[in-house]
């Protein structure tokens, strides 16, 4: 093949790669199309059916190679535990809620089912502190003992 055949092919897997949402395979395509293409540049391979093997061992040591680690490093800045802490926020009582018992509270524009784990009544608009996360349920506690 024509040294910039194997350079066009090159862009053309690039900008499959970006058009793609991030799997991290035609890239390794890319580079060694345009690898081979700069190869037969240099006059280094021109058998066609040698550049076809290059080009697929190519392609295949450079995912072997470099995605896990590319991968990696890329999702190193990712959070793995959850999103954010809800432990902390104050949430606002829909209603009253007596010491040990449930109700509901809003925080950040959503109403959660609660329990009111402090020692006095929560009255209705009163705000508190989230203390603790069971699943999609919230302990809290008055913010007036702070």
């Amino acid at each position: 093949m024509i040294w910039w055949y194997w350079i066009l092919l090159g862009l053309v897997l690039a900008a499959v790669e970006l058009a793609t949402p991030g799997g991290f395979f035609f890239i390794f395509f890319a580079v060694a199309a345009v690898l081979l293409g700069l190869l037969e540049l240099a006059g280094l391979v021109t058998v066609d059916w040698v550049q076809w093997v290059l080009f697929s061992v190519l392609s295949v040591v450079c995912v072997a190679l470099f995605r896990k680690p590319l991968l990696a490093r890329l999702r190193s800045t990712e959070r793995t535990g959850p999103v954010d802490s809800l432990v902390g926020e104050v949430a606002v009582a829909a209603g009253s809620i007596d010491p040990g018992q449930y109700g509901r509270a809003e925080l950040r524009g959503s109403t959660w089912s609660v329990r009111n784990v402090g020692d006095g009544t929560i009255v209705s608009g009163e705000r508190c502190r989230v203390v603790a996360v069971r699943g999609l349920e919230l302990d809290i506690r008055p913010e007036r003992g702070h």
